[in-house]
């Protein structure tokens, strides 16, 4: 009988569990419930049109001084608002976007002293949510020291997962694994998985500002806890209160197309920051980059420099007589020694080779209709590149260069940042000192009207809406794994990519190598899917990264390059599979053309298409430019038909892809029937 009245005594003195928070989606497709456990610890469901998509996951932090954010937490207040408006890209994927959502802003307090503050806001979507921690102004933790997110998504039921391991020395550069989610390390994210009844749902973060960018750990039967990058000051992120954290974003769609479709990323950013972005122009470029990793040149100085002033005026008469804006050049600055990488300690951001005679070449681009495009590559050194990095970008203004390539080569854990204690120390490419110094060199660049385009980059989340000058970066595996990689990229890689890494944004994945030749090695893939990549791989800027020999020399495939634009008014993705196969269409934005492309990996496949997002009232003459009867990655991937057919959207097209094999279509419309 006393052990009955003591437990009653503690049920009593127990405190009484609050109703859960909920929202739902515009439509109630998602919802989301917020909830205190017994122990007081906060935790989110999700669901989807009733059925349970997220089980109950924890949120919370361990703190580097001071007890953990994690337990004896009460629901002080919950308020909700709904948003729905429209907003316009400056450049993009499509010109009109939807911000349509309700958010729940849950006030969680702690009930035992220090009495501390934490926020949890909720934004659902029909097709997504997003969330963030929000750390309001107080005394009692006016300074945080993060040591890790507590935050967990635990998915429901067994799926399959996509994804490239985190923490390794190549960063950022892998191929794609295909396994179970219970097979599953540490992943980076976008991570796509698809559970056993084929709903999608891709994690990641959007805003990444001033904070560390954030993995998933597997923990085991379908939970994942999110880990942040390192940092070399122990204290993962160091932030003042008041302060909010990147939103934790989890995209879901019936089908693979769908999360391509998803405007969450970008919805979750803040808008354009800069003002009038006129200034930014999408467009194509050519440049003295893939004969270096040919070996057919060099970056550093002798007498195989590419960067050489005769080399480069070679370069800008080619991009002038077929209507391209861009040259790239890498080498041209002082620095490229042997032992350049993952150094960087000689690099100079202002003083050219004698060989590259950068005033003659900036007023002999300019003369033709062509600029030049910087490059700034740092070995990872921010040390020695951000205390020239206002004069390098003063040069690039002066000499009307408007468009500068990043790059930071380096392996993991080795960006070399000086501290505030004076001293280098080493980073990670997607810690919070790199988040600082990526937006400094993307405000840098938009004083000047110079657009910033960043390899070995960190993650992109969106910050393109926020500051529209961000035009692309690499962030994957892209084209030079092709020259020299081993493996080279197989043909699954791209219909990977778009389903995993585009979700996050566009990659400067260089394509169009239509030579099929890597240094020693063939590409596997055939000539009409490196054309169809234009379409398929998103981003304002595109190269065309073959050698110009190579297009001199094949004249047709080379067309569809110098007419397909890369600002678009609209996608459709039109089918699609994680890995598989994808077709995406897409109208220019300055006009009444579609563009489309349809690639698959190493099966080949064959299906009808309807056109039915052609506009009614219009014919269109389709410039096809498709696999050959023999066509095959692995035989003859430059087996290509270009022909022309007159098609309306009542018509159904045939497609057949060949193994590792594309198309691509240029719809050219007519006046109005």
């Amino acid at each position: 009988m006393r052990m009955l009245i003591a437990l009653l005594a503690a049920l009593i003195a127990m405190p009484a569990l609050a109703a859960p928070e909920t929202v739902s989606s515009p439509t109630g497709v998602l919802s989301v419930s917020v909830d205190v456990n017994a122990e007081g610890r906060p935790e989110y469901s999700v669901s989807r049109l009733g059925r349970l998509v997220i089980a109950p996951s924890r949120l919370g932090f361990l703190l580097t001084d001071a007890p953990k954010l994690e337990r004896n937490f009460t629901i002080q207040a919950a308020s909700r608002r709904s948003t729905d408006e429209q907003w316009e890209q400056p450049w993009g994927e499509r010109r009109f976007v939807r911000n349509r959502y309700n958010e729940l802003r849950v006030q969680l307090a702690e009930r035992v002293a220090p009495g501390r503050r934490l926020d949890v806001v909720f934004r659902v979507y029909d097709d997504g949510i997003g969330f963030r921690y929000e750390f309001p102004d107080q005394s009692s933790l006016a300074q945080v020291n993060v040591a890790e997110e507590l935050t967990e998504f635990a998915v429901s039921g067994p799926a399959t997962a996509w994804w490239i391991p985190a923490f390794q020395w190549n960063r950022e550069e892998y191929l794609y694994n295909k396994t179970s989610i219970g097979e599953v390390g540490v992943a980076q994210t976008p991570m796509t998985v698809r559970t056993a009844d084929g709903l999608h749902i891709a994690f990641h973060e959007a805003a990444l500002v001033d904070y560390s960018g954030m993995n998933l750990q597997n923990e085991g039967g379908g939970r994942f806890r999110a880990v942040l990058t390192p940092s070399s000051q122990g204290a993962k992120v160091r932030r003042s209160a008041p302060f909010a954290t990147p939103w934790r974003t989890m995209q879901i769609a019936d089908s693979a197309a769908g999360l391509v479709m998803n405007d969450l990323i970008l919805n979750l950013n803040e808008p354009n920051k800069l003002g009038d972005v006129s200034w930014v122009k999408p467009f194509k470029y050519i440049g003295v980059w893939w004969e270096m990793h040919l070996d057919k040149s060099t970056w550093g100085p002798g007498p195989r420099h590419g960067a050489n002033t005769a080399n480069v005026k070679r370069y800008i008469d080619f991009a002038a007589r077929h209507g391209f804006r861009g040259v790239l050049v890498e080498g041209w600055n002082q620095g490229w020694n042997d032992a350049w990488f993952a150094s960087g300690k000689d690099f100079s951001f202002t003083r050219a080779y004698p060989d590259f005679d950068i005033e003659e070449l900036a007023r002999y681009a300019r003369v033709k209709g062509v600029r030049l495009i910087g490059h700034h590559e740092t070995a990872g050194n921010i040390a020695v590149y951000e205390p020239q990095l206002e004069a390098a970008l003063d040069l690039y203004q002066r000499l009307g260069i408007d468009a500068v390539k990043t790059g930071y080569v380096a392996d993991m854990g080795g960006i070399q940042a000086r501290g505030d204690d004076g001293r280098v120390h080493h980073e990670w490419h997607e810690g919070q000192v790199m988040a600082r110094h990526h937006l400094k060199v993307v405000t840098e660049a938009a004083e000047r009207h110079i657009a910033v385009n960043a390899h070995e980059p960190i993650k992109d989340t969106g910050l393109r809406r926020t500051y529209p000058n961000w035009v692309a970066r690499e962030g994957a595996r892209g084209m030079e794994f092709n020259a020299w990689g081993q493996p080279p990229n197989p043909p699954e890689h791209e219909a990977n990519l778009v389903f995993t890494r585009m979700l996050a944004g566009p990659m400067d994945f260089t394509p169009g190598v239509i030579s099929l030749e890597g240094k020693d090695q063939k590409i596997q893939s055939t000539v009409a899917k490196q054309l169809a990549l234009y379409v398929v791989l998103y981003s304002p800027i595109q190269m065309a990264a073959d050698l110009p020999e190579n297009y001199d020399a094949n004249p047709g495939p080379f067309q569809f390059i110098k007419d397909v634009p890369t600002d678009w008014s609209e996608t459709r993705v039109l089918n699609g599979e994680v890995g598989d196969f994808v077709t995406i269409a897409r109208k220019d934005r300055a006009g009444e053309n579609w563009y489309l492309g349809a690639i698959t990996d190493e099966n080949g496949r064959a299906f009808d298409l309807p056109l039915s997002f052609l506009t009614p009232s219009r014919s269109y003459r389709a410039q096809i430019y498709r696999d050959g009867p023999t066509a095959d990655y692995r035989t003859n991937g430059k087996d290509i038909v270009v022909e022309e057919r007159i098609v309306t959207s009542a018509d159904v097209l045939h497609l057949q892809l060949a193994p590792g094999g594309g198309q691509a279509i240029r719809f050219v419309a007519s006046s109005k029937r």
